[in-house]
């Protein structure tokens, strides 16, 4: 830890929980490798430690002849090792969360955790807001989130759910009133799952297939959104009821989650239609278990009698009806007054026969229907002011979840459309080459054929397989629609969006499955959301005009109505930031969200923003309550939708309590950004014309910078395959999709994941930083005024903060003497120190820069505990970075493959990112 790190006192017993599992994992390596291996493991960790609070060029190079000289089967025990420790670090930094959280619950009412949804009520009492504005405020407001399959999680589920027993563990040994047995008890056990952690595999053997990463996000679904969703919103009710006692409060259902997982076809040839249907039905089976559970659950708890409370007649005229109809008789409730087991009775029955015969439950209102009946008949004998809250949550679960579980988008590539409407316009001889069309031509064509009422197509088997399975792909979201409800599918997004066309082929698609339907008499059914994908730096400029050409179409608007004027636009975070860089590509959506929200409100339509953000900084990631406010502030009210991708869900999801901590700091950031943002409208001022001059100079000098090295620079792309063990991604098993769009090899075609990751491997984090620094210095370098200027917007402007506390983060992260030994794997030195030494260079302009815009004196200064959880990281994080080059080199000498190398190199590249967190 470095000598200049001032101790958070508040980490003392994250500190403590450390030591003991580092204790623990000593003893495992005595158990399983002997003194030598723990030794080795000890000699290389405090030379690491030393380095890092007081660098010495003899013991680095002694540390790096140390790492050299071990040889295997001892290196991959040590490599082992250090990754280890970061699994445990995690699960312990997890509870210490849960710990932070828990203080501030026992402290007594003046005492709010910031960030908490009461301290965000609190916030709007005191800044006077009342009671309707409040109201209004929660019919505005939209927050879905998204989980995705995107292949950045490196760790197996085994090894997160050990983590989350030893989370669980150490949260029980906090408990105050522990006695020593149970102490010694709990120790025993937590020594237990560290040894299993050690004995379990912690590479994957396949690559998972996409079934499997259904699976994987089921699982956050039954463990914790399940029920931290409905009691989010109920908090929200408490803290309103608490502070603004003398009114009633409705809390709408503002708060959901959707997936990609199973519908994202983009590059993904896996994902076909009938993995798609097999992700809905897999979505439906576990929600129905889970409220036949609840059902049980109440059948036991509501044991009322008849004999004793006086119940609704619309109850026992509903169980007149329905018990005959629905249940035989050993099927029935036997106590005949205790009404609402036996009315619990006909809805378990109904709900287990969803989806199997005509007895079950036909929707999910049906059963919301069910249970007001009885929630009304409760409220007639039971006390106004202590509700019962079970019934409510299940009430609740029912309106977020319905019988989908989850929204499914489908997600594919517009050159895919194009290919299949391609080929159906000249089957039937409208068009003998669509593809080479204008726009306009394509256009024209596409609004005759939408305004036809007539099917287009012939039968499937004329076409070629491709053009079959995307029809086919319309058809199950049509039987989709029809079995599942129309929120199992309602957005089709349109990945690399660059005409008002790639959305129209979208509609024509749907048409011929009856999706979009156009009747003889000119009514206009349509069931189906179709919402482009604006990725690269270009497509976010062109994106406004895009989305005006559409809305001045007849066709397309009247689409819209039928839809409630409502709009949805993905924005992707990833392909900006490799096509232009981190700050210029978040300035372009920025820019883009204003310039759309501003031509939607001419034309009286709404949005919503969908955010394609990744769980690494190069792809737009941070902290889920920054990156709401980060957007523009009139953009609030729209409706915000954001990815949870890869590793994200484990770090957000894994455990109750931090679950319900990271939604519940999202909500209390929507609810005070909405409250200021209609506060700051009525003032005509959302942000300083002067701030948006600045950020666009930043950007266009940040632009150049990039585009010279990454694009401009010849030999850039063989220093990243080379310096970076890009290479050795593909063979880490993590997730079902391709690394690339094409085997071309090209840089257009790499996907924005591995190139992310690459750069996190080694330490160099490049795509989260680099070129900001340019952009900010030369801006700043026109005088002491525009300095200033930076640091005021760095105060008042939360997406400028965000941007340069993220910047803060990725250097935070970065290692530029750790990166430095990569540039051993390059073949040709002089383009190694070439390009690394322009690397360095921008690396000490941005720290510079960006020490002086906030005021510190060292990084995230004002994040303590962040900052210290960095510097407890690195030097574990070192040892492997030196050991991956090491084996790197020697597996690419290799003239036939070495897979016991390779194990070794994706065991390091696996430590390094349970080490670093946010790698991809």
């Amino acid at each position: 830890m470095a000598a200049d790190l001032k101790l958070n006192d508040s980490s003392l017993p994250l500190r403590r929980d450390v030591k003991l599992l580092g204790k623990i994992l000593g003893e495992i390596l005595v158990n399983h490798g002997g003194s030598e291996l723990f030794d080795k493991v000890e000699k290389i960790r405090l030379m690491c430690k030393t380095l890092r609070a007081d660098f010495d060029q003899e013991i680095y190079d002694a540390l790096k002849e140390e790492i050299s000289g071990i040889s295997s089967p001892m290196r991959k025990q040590v490599i082992r090792a250090f990754s280890m420790y970061f699994h445990l670090i995690n699960a312990a930094e997890q509870n210490h969360r849960i710990r932070r959280r828990r203080h501030y619950h026992l402290q007594d009412d003046s005492v709010v955790q910031p960030a908490s949804i009461e301290s965000a009520v609190v916030a709007l009492k005191e800044n006077n807001i009342k009671e309707d504005r409040i109201q209004n405020i929660l019919h505005t407001l939209s927050l879905e989130l998204v989980i995705t399959a995107h292949p950045t999680e490196a760790t197996k589920r085994s090894i997160l759910e050990i983590q989350q027993r030893i989370a669980v563990i150490l949260k029980n040994l906090d408990h105050p009133l522990l006695t020593n047995r149970e102490q010694k008890k709990l120790e025993e056990s937590l020594f237990n799952e560290v040894t299993i952690l050690w004995q379990t595999d912690e590479l994957r053997h396949h690559k998972p297939t996409v079934l499997d990463e259904v699976r994987n996000g089921l699982y956050y679904f039954d463990q914790t959104l399940f029920d931290v969703l409905p009691e989010i919103h109920q908090e929200v009710a408490n803290c309103l009821e608490k502070n603004y006692s003398h009114s009633s409060w409705e809390v709408p259902n503002f708060l959901r989650f959707g997936s990609w997982i199973g519908g994202d076809r983009d590059g993904n040839p896996n994902v076909t239609h009938d993995v798609t249907w097999e992700t809905l039905e897999r979505q439906r089976r576990l929600v129905l278990k889970k409220y036949k559970n609840v059902l049980v659950d109440l059948m036991k708890r509501y044991s009322h009698s008849t004999t004793r409370v006086e119940v609704s007649e619309v109850l026992l005229s509903y169980l007149e009806s329905q018990e005959d109809l629905f249940l035989s008789e050993e099927k029935k409730w036997p106590v005949k007054t205790e009404v609402y087991r036996r009315a619990f009775a006909v809805m378990i029955e109904r709900v287990k026969q969803v989806g199997k015969s005509d007895l079950g439950y036909q929707s999910a209102e049906e059963l919301l229907e069910d249970l007001s009946i009885i929630n009304r008949s409760l409220n007639q004998h039971h006390p106004a002011a202590h509700e019962l809250k079970t019934i409510q949550k299940l009430i609740r679960q029912v309106q977020l979840f319905g019988f989908h579980l989850a929204t499914l988008d489908i997600r594919n590539h517009s050159g895919e459309h194009e290919a299949a409407i391609t080929e159906i316009l000249r089957k039937v001889r409208i068009s003998d080459n669509y593809a080479l069309l204008s726009e306009e031509e394509k256009m024209e064509i596409l609004q005759k054929i939408l305004l036809d009422p007539r099917p287009l197509l012939l039968l499937n088997e004329d076409y070629s397989a491709e053009t079959q399975e995307m029809i086919k792909v319309f058809q199950m979201i049509k039987k989709a629609h029809d079995e599942f409800g129309k929120r199992s599918i309602s957005v089709y997004l349109v990945s690399m969006t660059k005409s008002p066309s790639d959305l129209l082929e979208v509609l024509v698609l749907a048409k011929e499955a009856g999706i979009y339907r156009l009747h003889a008499d000119g009514i206009l059914e349509s069931h189906l959301h179709v919402a482009p994908l604006l990725e690269t730096i270009d497509d976010l400029s062109a994106g406004p005009k895009i989305m005006e050409t559409l809305f001045e179409m007849p066709v397309y608007r009247k689409h819209l109505q039928v839809l409630g004027d409502q709009q949805e636009i993905m924005l992707g975070y990833s392909d900006g930031s490799k096509d232009g860089g981190t700050l210029t590509a978040n300035w372009k959506l920025y820019k883009a969200q204003i310039e759309i929200h501003e031509m939607a409100k001419r034309y009286q339509i709404g949005l919503k923003f969908f955010h394609g953000r990744g769980g690494s900084l190069g792809r737009g990631g941070g902290p889920l309550n920054k990156s709401i406010l980060s957007q523009p502030a009139e953009t609030i009210g729209d409706g915000v939708k954001i990815t949870e991708q890869g590793e994200v869900l484990s770090s957000r999801y894994l455990l109750e309590d931090i679950a319900y901590r990271s939604l519940e700091q999202a909500t209390s950031t929507l609810l005070l950004a909405a409250a200021h943002v209609s506060k700051e409208r009525a003032h005509g001022q959302l942000r300083e014309p002067d701030w948006e001059k600045a950020i666009e100079e930043i950007s266009s000098v940040a632009l150049a910078k990039y585009q010279s090295l990454v694009f401009g620079d010849s030999d850039f792309l063989t220093y990243f395959t080379e310096a970076t063990p890009l290479r050795e991604l593909g063979d880490l098993n993590i997730g079902s999709r391709p690394m690339s769009r094409k085997n071309r090899g090209r840089f257009e075609d790499l996907r924005a994941i591995p190139w992310v990751f690459a750069w996190t491997q080694s330490r160099q984090l490049l795509p989260a930083w680099y070129a900001a620094g340019t952009g900010l210095a030369s801006f700043a370098s026109k005088g002491e005024q525009h300095l200033q200027l930076l640091q005021q917007m760095y105060v008042k402007w939360p997406f400028f903060q965000s941007t340069i506390d993220n910047l803060q983060m990725a250097l935070m992260k970065a290692d530029i003497t750790t990166a430095k030994e990569y540039l051993t794997l390059v073949e040709d030195a002089a383009i190694a120190e070439r390009i690394f030494n322009n690397i360095l260079e921008e690396y000490e302009k941005t720290k510079a820069i960006l020490l002086k815009i906030t005021g510190d004196n060292e990084l995230l200064d004002h994040t303590p505990n962040i900052k210290e959880s960095v510097y407890r990281r690195n030097p574990y994080v070192d040892p492997l970075n030196f050991l991956q080059v090491e084996l790197i080199k020697e597996l690419r000498k290799q003239d036939v493959p070495n897979d016991e190398l390779l194990t070794e190199v994706l065991l390091t590249i696996s430590g390094i990112s349970a080490g670093l967190r946010n790698t991809g």
